[in-house]
């Protein structure tokens, strides 16, 4: 048998080579294995988080799952300073709560989807995936007609390449958020305050929950400190692009006019 004896820097070439090979088979692959995504930190869908705009405005929106008792209440904060919102709502709870469904449509704000069962959606086939948009759209489109919206948040803000591509082919943008008020960890109404309006900036969407501990009393604070820094309040739809625009790495939509020249 023939040894064959290399130096260390022939050793070192070697391995470069051979890691680089195996770098490239990996990346090949990435499409067929969501563990290799995740393990590269490649994955190619995002869903919206903010846009890029040169006006001051933001867009909140209220979650809602369990529970009804501020949902009013919220409406008539946005209403004493004429800021309309969002609420993404759970099949069971457009089922439960019809006639609070009704009143945000009256009162001039969107209805958007937050699932039907309100499950981890990455762990969904796309048929599953599917039934839990297109059910509660119909109940929501059976209820508020033209005030429901094509916009899905997916519980826990979890998602993967398949959420967002069905979502593609059913004509849904998939919203999360940039500002977490981080409201259902009952924190106070200060903590909620302080991090919402430091956090915000333009093109901003910040996540409340309608049933929230503290929200009817911090709601009022951080829409007045908001509209005092010159904010424009406004829906989801209204401050997203729907085309011409690219995804940056944080989620963050980039409308082609505004990308730099050369």
């Amino acid at each position: 048998m023939r040894l064959i004896y290399l130096s260390k820097i022939q050793a070192r070439r070697l391995l470069a080579t051979f890691m680089l090979i195996l770098l490239s088979i990996t990346f090949v692959n990435a499409n067929k294995s969501d563990t290799v995504g995740v393990f590269l930190n490649v994955k190619k869908e995002l869903p919206i988080y903010s846009v890029q705009t040169d006006e001051k405005k933001i867009a909140i929106s209220f979650d809602a799952a369990w529970g009804a008792e501020y949902t009013s209440t919220i409406m008539d904060i946005l209403e004493e300073r004429d800021i309309k919102t969002t609420f993404f709502l759970v099949g069971f709870w457009v089922d439960k709560y019809p006639e609070r469904v009704e009143e945000m449509a009256r009162r001039g704000h969107e209805v958007a989807n937050h699932s039907t069962t309100h499950p981890e959606m990455s762990k969904l086939s796309q048929e599953q995936i599917v039934k839990e948009i297109l059910t509660t759209q119909k109940k929501i489109e059976d209820l508020v007609g033209n005030k429901s919206v094509k916009l899905l948040r997916p519980p826990f803000g979890d998602y993967n390449d398949r959420l967002i591509q069905t979502c593609r082919e059913l004509n849904f943008h998939v919203i999360q958020w940039d500002v977490d008020s981080l409201d259902w960890k009952e924190l106070g109404v200060q903590p909620m305050v302080e991090r919402v309006t430091k956090k915000v900036d333009k093109g901003s969407i910040v996540l409340f929950h309608n049933n929230a501990k503290y929200i009817v009393e911090a709601l009022p604070k951080i829409l007045d400190n908001l509209l005092i820094e010159g904010y424009t309040i406004v829906p989801i739809s209204e401050l997203i692009y729907k085309e011409n625009y690219r995804m940056d790495h944080t989620g963050r939509q980039i409308p082609i006019e505004m990308e730099p020249e050369g």
